[in-house]
């Protein structure tokens, strides 16, 4: 398929979604935003771009936003005004699609995802610890992050892991179906809401008649949701979920305040008991700008977590955390001890290490700590030379080591 030259189109009247979708993948962008009064809009590293299209007219959005509706997802979207679907341009990319309504005009954005699942391997994830995850005979794993963060992608890469080491039966429920799995080791069923179930919540109530090992939730939205998904990993099932949450206690502290408080101690002795391990991730742009890397909060639930959560202390999730990122027993970090370790590689700087933080002052606090190590290793002429934080990478192999430092593989930032 050939890509668009921008400079040719002299009418928003010939473009078309899928050339526009074939010129997203050349500039590596990872979202689409096609809406009236403004030229298409790509996102590129997180900021978006705007290449010299002609301005969308009403006319434009509505043609472009429906060019792969099928008539009943019309329908729908005339009496909703909202709606997802997802579709391939055939040999190129995968696409997640929201089509909306703003100001009376139509509008739609569009998620890049590969038609390739990546590997752990290949999106740079080489942490022991989360691989350990995947090989749980059952239990609740929650990816966490805020939207863009790479959540679906480092949980393709999780089902994909255990799709090729485990001869198991996996069932997915995703609002609408993104990565497209292929049988490998084990076999996987994917169910996309409101075209081969009713809701999240039918799905669920069906899916251990359809005796899995392995379920993906693709995210748990509300308290019915997260009872289901308990009840499953509480009955001899790993179970996946995604929430959009920062870190590890704000992900118990959300989960928490869904419930009555005098059903919350009983909450906490189930997770407990049924929840493996979160994982929170940012990307965060590299100091060369060839791309972004994923930064990852990682908590096991070890027997001093395990001993919080029974108790219901939230606000020492993290320093747990903390210590265990020092020792690497389990192999937990927290976010800041993974942005401080790209800011000593240099993968990153250090103000956008600063913009992702966890706690701003502690990783100020750790950076500066570690400057001045880097300054007293030096000799006395050049420690004045030498004391300010671009020369952290010399303290870099007397650091605790932890996880292997990620890099994140992306089409865009999916």
């Amino acid at each position: 398929m050939a890509i668009l030259d921008p400079v040719s189109v002299r009418s928003s009247k010939e473009l078309t979604l899928d050339d526009l979708l074939v010129y997203g993948v050349s500039i590596k962008a990872s979202d689409i935003f096609l809406k009236v009064g403004s030229p298409p809009g790509f996102r590129i590293l997180g900021k978006i771009v705007k290449p010299p299209l002609p301005v969308l007219e009403p006319e434009d959005t509505v043609r472009l936003a429906c060019e792969h509706m099928t008539p009943q997802m019309r329908i729908q979207f005339e009496q909703t005004h909202e709606l997802n679907l997802s579709f391939s341009v055939p040999g190129v990319i995968r696409i997640r699609q929201n089509v909306y309504q703003e100001r009376d005009n139509v509008a739609t954005t569009c998620r890049l995802i590969p038609l390739k699942v990546k590997s752990l391997d290949e999106i740079g994830v080489y942490s022991q610890a989360i691989r350990t995850l995947t090989t749980q005979p059952n239990g609740l794993v929650l990816v966490t992050g805020p939207t863009g963060s790479g959540k679906t992608t480092t949980l393709a890469g999780m089902i994909d892991y255990i799709n090729e080491t485990r001869q198991v039966n996996i069932v997915t429920m995703e609002d609408p179906i993104e990565y497209v799995y292929a049988d490998k080791l084990g076999m996987i069923s994917q169910r996309q809401i409101g075209v081969d179930t009713a809701s999240f919540g039918e799905a669920l109530k069906q899916v251990l008649r359809q005796t899995p090992d392995v379920i993906l939730i693709g995210e748990m939205r509300d308290m019915e949701t997260i009872n289901i998904a308990l009840e499953a990993s509480e009955t001899g099932h790993l179970v996946f979920g995604t929430l959009h949450t920062a870190s590890a206690p704000e992900t118990l502290d959300r989960i928490s305040n869904m419930y009555a408080p005098h059903e919350r101690p009983m909450l906490w002795l189930r997770l407990a008991g049924s929840l493996r391990g979160v994982v929170s991730q940012k990307l965060v742009k590299r100091a060369d700008n060839s791309g972004r890397v994923v930064a990852q909060e990682i908590m096991v639930t070890s027997p001093t977590i395990e001993k919080l959560l029974k108790d219901g202390s939230a606000t020492e999730l993290y320093n747990a955390i903390r210590l265990d990122g020092q020792q690497q027993f389990w192999g937990m970090q927290t976010m800041n001890q993974a942005l401080e370790s790209y800011v000593v590689d240099g993968v990153i700087t250090e103000e956008d290490a600063l913009l992702k933080a966890g706690n701003v002052t502690e990783l100020k606090q750790n950076l500066r700590q570690i400057a001045l190590v880097a300054a007293s290793a030096k000799p006395e002429e050049t420690q004045e030379e030498e004391c300010g934080l671009t020369q952290l990478a010399v303290v870099a192999a007397a650091l605790p080591q932890g996880p292997a430092r990620n890099t994140f593989a992306e089409v865009g930032g999916n």
